[in-house]
């Protein structure tokens, strides 16, 4: 009897453990609303949906082409969906592919990926990400293959570009720099991954690391420089500034336009004040990565020709003397992206016009008409040196043909 007692007694007690362990890890296995929280808030500071979303109606679903010079990629699936998104992936699998850019089935992902900048990132932000991404609803969506132009089609090359140009490892805070700092530097070049635009690429499409945000043409738009360069770069504006443009998409030295423009308002003016602040910490103690080019302004008669077209078109909301009116309409006079080396911006805006982004912080909208049919490439080439050479700025002439060029790109 003892012994029938004491069998039933320890079937009991295993019975309640093994209870306890199923409760226990089940309750493990449901992450916390404040993780949920923080991997929203950091899946908006890596602008994901920007990459990831081709439908509204379905966030995250993935089918987002983009574009690259080897060819168009089409962005995957993040929702939970078991079969087509990353709902079978365990914590391992999805760790691993954004810090490696290796999926769970060992292929490796393009660095259009920006595998290179998430490396940088902690164990438990991936975590925090992909427990917010677990709490998105399932959407069946077939990932597309890529569609790129031989050899770059074949997966297996980017283990050799991996072995040349990806260095894995974390951000290392540096001890004589402030936390704000260190946050700067973790978002810009681990979450945020600016440099995925702002960096010039070699042949193969990896950053020159030594001219970091110094400036990179971006689908037929220009990222310009991130550094401290005087007339080009960051160098004139304050921290306010910078915070102030990442926060509302404009300040008084320039707006968001074209692909930054859905970065602020997919990403950085949802940000939390501090991260942003950051930001403008770690960029404004960027040296120039390079040297700014010597320009030689435009003939007499190139700069007569752009003013007349200017004086007709422009004077109303620029103002006779550039300065336009900031925040509404931007001002021209030391105007960075107008300076840059690369005209491809300024003539995006002229071409086709523009909007002013409207964010919760300066919800005031704005509008530039385009131009591509009233004026030639020769009157838009003309105007465009025009304002890139008057009120002390100083930038490389434009030529009909850049602008015809520019034309065929939109």
């Amino acid at each position: 009897m003892r012994t029938i007692l004491a069998g039933l007694a320890l079937c009991s007690a295993i019975a309640s453990l093994t209870i306890s362990l199923v409760t226990n890890v089940a309750l493990a296995a449901e992450p916390s609303p404040e993780l949920i929280a923080s991997g929203k808030a950091l899946v908006e500071a890596g602008d994901c949906a920007g990459c990831h979303t081709a439908d509204p109606a379905k966030p995250f679903a993935g089918g987002k082409r983009i574009d690259t010079p080897f060819g168009a990629i089409y962005a995957p699936n993040l929702t939970p969906d078991r079969d087509t998104g990353i709902g079978a992936w365990t914590d391992a699998d999805f760790t691993r592919a954004l810090r490696t850019g290796i999926a769970p089935d060992g292929s490796n992902y393009y660095p259009a990926f920006p595998y290179p900048y998430f490396t940088r990132m902690t164990k438990d932000d991936t975590l925090a990400i992909r427990a917010y991404l677990g709490t998105l609803a399932p959407v069946a969506s077939r990932n597309k293959p890529p569609e790129l132009r031989w050899p770059f089609g074949y997966r297996g090359l980017m283990r050799l570009w991996n072995a040349m140009y990806f260095k894995p490892g974390l951000f290392e805070p540096d001890q004589t720099r402030s936390a704000a700092w260190n946050r700067g530097g973790y978002l810009v070049t681990g979450l945020g991954h600016c440099g995925a635009c702002h960096t010039p690429k070699n042949y193969f499409g990896a950053d020159r690391q030594a001219q970091a945000l110094s400036g990179n043409e971006v689908g037929g738009w220009y990222a310009p420089r991130l550094d401290g360069a005087a007339r080009t770069g960051l160098k004139s504006w304050s921290e306010a500034d910078i915070t102030e443009y990442l926060q509302s998409g404009r300040n008084a030295k320039s707006h968001a336009g074209g692909p930054m423009a859905e970065v602020v308002v997919n990403s950085t003016s949802k940000m939390s004040d501090a991260d942003v602040r950051a930001i403008a910490v770690y960029l404004k103690s960027l040296p120039p990565a390079r040297r700014e080019t010597i320009t030689t302004p435009p003939d007499e008669a190139e700069m007569k020709a752009g003013q007349a077209v200017y004086a007709k078109l422009c004077v109303a909301c620029h103002e006779a003397d550039g300065t336009g009116s900031p925040r509404i309409y931007p001002p021209l006079p030391g105007n960075a992206l107008l300076q840059s080396i690369n005209p491809s911006s300024t003539l995006r805006i002229i071409l086709d016009g523009a909007y002013t982004v409207t964010t919760p912080r300066a919800p005031n909208t704005g509008e530039m008409p385009a131009y591509a049919k009233q004026l030639s490439d020769g009157e838009i080439a003309a105007v465009t040196n025009y304002i890139r050479n008057s009120w002390g700025n100083a930038g490389l002439v434009v030529t009909p043909a850049q602008v015809a060029k520019a034309r065929k790109e939109k």
